[in-house]
């Protein structure tokens, strides 16, 4: 029986990330990360797991991730930074002998190094890097829309492009041009290079496909410039190339699905599944650290092996080309990282009660490692009960209650996710753990919009704060019926959508004694002038365009219901937040000290939108305190705060 989670328990658990499997021996070389918290920094090191027997740590900087075996299975190639100084910027590449020994550089790059695959040899390597033009001065002088993007800066002044390299000499520039390379897959021969790019500023969201030859040069585009993108993988005959992607039936609501298309460039893509499910894992979780390159597709024989949203859980599947579909990878739990060879499954996974761990699935499945079982014998988690209900136009609902112990009925929060084409469900949070070991019932809720479900149920286009609102509203009724909770004692939660959705409740209800939110909308007028995604996110999810329909815009904004919000609001933001950026923060704080109202704003530089994901961890612990301080002053019985309730309790304006 362990203790109760704190929020520098964040450093506990270690996350695991790009299993790959040696084509020789059958182990598995895999990215294990660590936070340490004192040091406010991050430790991940390379692991060798063989098939059968004891993991063993195959690097020890601290420095190094994301490996990727050798096609002959003698080296892996694996990023780090171990030879960069403490505030150097940019990536390595290295390689090292299977059996061990020096670690040999193979590329460094200042701009840093997004996405790397070994040739056919075994001896070139292909990686993804920016490509900067430098400015003369410290001005900056831009000309492109594209003027940042979140996690990376500024972005007006660079190029993603493909280079390789043997580790000999300077790395060649293999693409160039005004367009960016989103992805990139090397044929099975090594005799071409299929890539994914974005050629129109307007419409950074879609991107064609183009194949290569190698070394001849030879390019030939594929697709029409009408779809969005996200994987790429070679058929064993390198004849054709199915990917993962979306031509937008229903906007950015829009599931990712299964194509195929000749390599030639003669035909149309051909979608080959039939599953009204998307292709990815969009679970909700602060205790992973994600993986190598775009979202996993795999080509075995005559399958495609690729994730898929079931509701509250991520599962792999396969599917052929004659779209046929098998679960491969089922259970109540998020499936992360997979490698696939041979028949043989190498898989991350996680559950609502605990993180990740390492598995192989060779006819049957086995746990290959317990680099958490500390974490799980040290923590007194919480399993996530899951319930539904239906809301009041007849749709199921799907939620999952994190409940302590003890007598009585509990404050609770409803913490609403982000996305908002996301999803809770069966993945462990940090957070959410930390939230429910202080004494608080965490009421999660998949309202419409949400992840797991149909493409009809995630499309709220143009109805934030409606149906999504009620649903959010007639879930948390159902959970006070159902779970300890006192009614008179609940806040409201949540981070990007869910912040907005926070912003927008606590302006339409009096039922919320205190709200916290985080990293949030305000103004969709500021979102869609600021944001890196907001000219084109913006105006889908409003249906509204800020010259042509000003009014809805306005309508639709939070801030619009700014003197109408009475309870107690923590506002926090991250100042390099471009995704949602820092200015909506403030236009919210000034509108309540404006209007008399008493807001707190808590502000975290050096940060951006992944904050409570992957940002430093001392600012993680840090965010995680104000939190539990502003519910324990507003809804803990001590808390002068929470002897006030409210005006007008429970009802809707």
């Amino acid at each position: 029986m362990g203790r109760r989670i704190k929020p520098e328990d964040l450093g506990v658990y270690r996350t695991l990330s790009s299993p790959s499997i040696s084509p020789r021996s059958g182990a598995v070389a895999i990215s294990v990360k660590q936070a340490d918290v004192a040091g406010d920094t991050y430790r991940s090191d390379i692991w060798l797991v063989p098939a059968a027997g004891k993991p063993r740590k195959f690097t020890n900087t601290g420095k190094d991730g994301a490996p990727v075996w050798s096609p002959d299975g003698r080296s892996i190639l694996f990023s780090s930074k171990r030879g960069l100084a403490k505030d150097e910027k940019g990536s390595e590449l290295y390689s090292i002998a299977a059996d061990g020994g020096e670690a040999r550089l193979v590329a460094k790059r200042k701009e840093g190094i997004e996405y790397y695959e070994w040739s056919a040899n075994s001896r070139t390597v292909y990686f993804l890097s920016p490509v900067v033009e430098v400015e003369k001065t410290d001005v900056r002088v831009v000309r492109r829309l594209e003027v940042w993007s979140d996690g990376r800066g500024f972005v007006y002044n660079l190029r993603r492009h493909i280079f390789r390299t043997d580790g000999s000499g300077a790395p060649v520039q293999v693409t160039s041009g005004e367009f960016d390379v989103t992805g990139f897959a090397l044929s099975h021969s090594g005799k071409k290079l299929v890539y994914a790019a974005r050629t129109n500023e307007l419409k950074p969201f879609i991107q064609d496909i183009f194949v290569k030859g190698l070394p001849s040069g030879r390019t030939v585009k594929i697709t029409r410039g009408n779809m969005g993108l996200e994987s790429l993988a070679w058929s064993p005959d390198d004849g054709s190339i199915a990917f993962s992607g979306s031509s937008f039936p229903r906007g950015f609501a829009s599931h990712d699905r299964l194509w195929v298309v000749g390599a030639d460039g003669k035909s149309r893509p051909r979608k080959v599944d039939n599953t009204d499910r998307n292709k990815a894992n969009t679970l909700n979780s602060d205790v992973r650290s994600g993986g190598h390159g775009p979202a996993g597709l795999v080509w075995e024989g005559s399958w495609l092996y690729h994730f898929q949203q079931d509701g509250g859980s991520a599962h792999l599947y396969r599917t052929d080309l004659q779209g046929k579909t098998e679960e491969v990878l089922g259970g109540e739990r998020s499936i992360e990282g997979v490698d696939v060879k041979k028949g043989k499954i190498a898989f991350v996974a996680m559950e609502g009660v605990g993180p990740e761990e390492l598995y192989m699935k060779d006819g049957t499945e086995a746990p290959l490692t317990s680099f958490n079982r500390e974490a799980r014998s040290k923590l007194a988690s919480i399993e996530p009960k899951g319930f539904s209900f239906k809301a009041s136009d007849g749709v199921k609902i799907e939620g999952w209650a994190l409940v302590p112990g003890g007598e009585g009925r509990h404050p609770a929060i409803l913490y609403v996710h982000g996305g908002p084409k996301t999803a809770f469900g069966h993945a462990y949070s940090h957070e959410l753990q930390t939230f429910a070991s202080a004494g608080y019932v965490v009421v999660c809720l998949n309202p419409r919009g949400s992840d797991g479900y149909s493409e009809r149920f995630a499309d709220i286009r143009g109805g934030y704060g409606t149906r999504d609102f009620k649903d959010l509203m007639e879930g948390l009724d159902h959970a006070i019926g159902a779970f300890p909770i006192d009614g008179k004692r609940i806040a409201i939660a949540g981070g990007s959508y869910g912040g907005f959705m926070t912003n927008w409740a606590l302006g339409h209800t009096d039922r919320f004694r205190a709200g916290v939110t985080d990293r949030s909308i305000a103004s969709w007028f500021s979102m869609f002038g600021c944001s890196d995604i907001g000219i084109w996110f913006a105006k889908d999810q409003t249906k509204a365009d800020p010259w042509a329909d000003e009014e809805k815009l306005m309508a639709a904004s939070p801030l619009r219901y700014a003197k109408e919000i009475r309870a107690p609001l923590l506002i926090i933001h991250s100042f390099e937040d471009y995704r949602c950026p820092w200015p909506d923060a403030l236009q919210l704080f000034t509108a309540l000290r404006y209007m008399g109202r008493h807001p707190e704003m808590v502000l975290f530089p050096g940060e951006n939108h992944d904050l409570s994901r992957i940002g430093g961890p001392k600012h993680r612990v840090e965010r995680l305190n104000h939190y539990l301080r502003w519910f324990d002053s507003h809804l803990k019985p001590e808390g002068s705060a929470s002897k006030r309730a409210p005006t007008r309790r429970g009802r809707l304006r």
